[in-house]
């Protein structure tokens, strides 16, 4: 059975619809699957890079886009009140109610819907607040244990080379954005052009890169 790590930020509508998608595009395989929470924001520092949202004209097509794509997979999904929100309490909160970096379906589904669903602030103190009385946390979400376990889900998923979300990995391949289910399934079916000189070399390609 293979088992798959998706990386997720709760910030992320991509991230959502990938989630709510994800069983249907793997229907009839065996795998398993390790959700990990990472905090997003880390990744764009990290590489220098500015999120979609914070590209005037680039957040307004993500949106649209991203509403459009809902739409014909049939996923209800509303865009919250703020975006982007601050998504920490959010990723630590999950974290809480799992171990060891991992959170199950249950809690990730509960976290991405009050975000992606209703319209409403993903970030009001009042919402946030039932949410954890929903949850009911088994540890505190604002304790050093899960901080560290954010931190190192995200410095572990950099170093892999992990740039976005939602990635999902396996055996060493990864696998970015929700477009990329195709491609994970054919993966997993055992496609061979995934072991030849296409998928290899890919990425070797001269260029220019910017001075500044």
């Amino acid at each position: 059975m293979k088992r798959i790590v998706f990386h997720l930020d709760f910030v992320s509508p991509y991230a959502f619809l990938a989630f709510e998608q994800l069983p249907r595009a793997l229907e009839g395989l065996s795998w398993e699957v390790e959700l990990r929470p990472v905090l997003f924001a880390a990744m764009l520092r990290h590489h220098g890079q500015l999120g979609p949202a914070e590209i005037p004209a680039k957040r307004e097509w993500t949106y649209r886009q991203v509403l459009w794509t809902a739409r014909t997979l049939g996923v209800p999904l509303h865009l919250p009140a703020v975006h982007p929100f601050n998504p920490l309490s959010l990723l630590r909160l999950a974290l809480a109610c799992g171990e060891g970096g991992r959170i199950n379906r249950y809690v990730a589904e509960t976290v991405f819907r009050h975000a992606w669903l209703g319209g409403g602030d993903a970030a009001d103190p009042q919402r946030l607040a039932g949410l954890r009385s929903q949850l009911a946390p088994a540890r505190d979400p604002d304790g050093a244990q899960v901080k560290a376990e954010l931190r190192a889900n995200t410095d572990a998923a950099i170093a892999a080379g992990v740039f976005g979300v939602p990635t999902f990995e396996v055996d060493g391949h990864r696998f970015w954005g929700l477009d990329a289910l195709p491609m994970l399934r054919a993966f997993l079916e055992g496609d061979a052009w995934f072991d030849s000189p296409q998928w290899h070399e890919a990425g070797a390609r001269p260029g220019v890169r910017r001075s500044g």
